[in-house]
């Protein structure tokens, strides 16, 4: 059966590119959805990917609308095409809440499927989807006061991914932290916090309890000097080369089992080095909703 992949919007090239690098057969396009022949392949830059598509032709919208109810109840509809025709179609489906969500809480489980109108008279569908949430899209009720920034989007919506996030009392290192945004999250969470940066924290941030500020290189903190760490958060601007190589001193330090660190690009998209994070046991590698042109690495082994 075929396999669709929905790109994360604005990054249609890189997922073309990814598909290319990966040898998948493209067969069609439609709108951000890229169908192709045979299984599913990791990739990172898709918000969604479609397992074991189905297509069929509709007479109606009530023909539509019954034919998706027969496979299962949660559906997500996807028009970049017949919109109207579309939403008349998922509107005889079963209601789908998407309200935001109130951090820290984990990631639906429900299965959800997604569908398309290829054509008026044609639809697309797949029961089984990779993004927990209609279209990878993912809503928070926001906090305009505490943060720093808005960088804390992303940590919360990788946490809710992997469905757990650092508890009360663990400690969490925090590199290349300033301004705070993510420090804020941790510590709000309870977690004692190691913050590590050159530039000094948002003095409201700095205050918070369990908060420990080092003015320092996050690439020169040597692992034996910052003592025990139960996760690694980095949302360091720098090559992803260079995060690679600090992510696996920090690995082959063995003092660290729990890792998010957003893998940022430069210019032109560096696939291999993408790859090679998502080439490590255990590890995701993923396009967030929050994310821009950046990746998400996120290695999550519980003790």
């Amino acid at each position: 059966m075929p396999t669709a992949y929905l790109a994360a919007e604005g990054f249609e090239p890189q997922l073309r590119e990814e598909l290319h690098r990966a040898g998948v057969a493209v067969t069609g396009e439609h709108g951000r959805l890229v169908i192709a022949d045979g299984s599913a392949v990791n990739a990172a830059w898709a918000a969604n990917i479609w397992h074991d598509c189905v297509e069929w032709p509709v007479a109606s919208i009530g023909t539509a609308a019954k034919g998706l109810r027969d496979i299962q109840r949660n559906w997500a509809m996807y028009a970049p095409l017949h919109h109207r025709r579309a939403a008349l179609i998922q509107e005889r489906l079963p209601y789908v809440s998407a309200r935001p969500i109130v951090f820290p809480a984990a990631a639906p489980t429900a299965p959800l499927g997604s569908w398309t109108l290829l054509a008026p008279d044609r639809l697309l569908a797949a029961a089984r989807c990779s993004a927990p949430f209609p279209n990878g899209e993912v809503a928070f009720v926001e906090d305009k006061a505490g943060p720093p920034n808005r960088a804390y989007l992303k940590l919360w919506e990788a946490l809710v991914r992997l469905r757990r996030w650092p508890q009360a009392g663990e400690r969490c290192l925090d590199l290349g932290a300033s301004p705070g945004g993510w420090t804020w999250v941790l510590a709000r969470l309870g977690a004692e916090v190691l913050a590590v940066d050159k530039a000094p924290l948002d003095p409201r941030i700095a205050a918070m309890p369990g908060v420990e500020w080092r003015g320092e290189s996050a690439f020169a903190l040597d692992p034996a000097s910052a003592g025990p760490v139960d996760w690694m958060f980095s949302d360091i601007v720098c090559y992803p080369a260079r995060l690679l190589r600090l992510v696996e001193r920090w690995r082959d330090g063995g003092v660290v089992r729990n890792f998010v660190c957003t893998i940022k690009f430069q210019g032109g998209t560096d696939h291999d080095t993408a790859a090679a994070f998502a080439a490590i046991r255990g590890a995701e590698v993923v396009h967030l909703h929050h994310n821009k042109h950046e990746l998400t690495f996120m290695l999550s082994q519980p003790g």
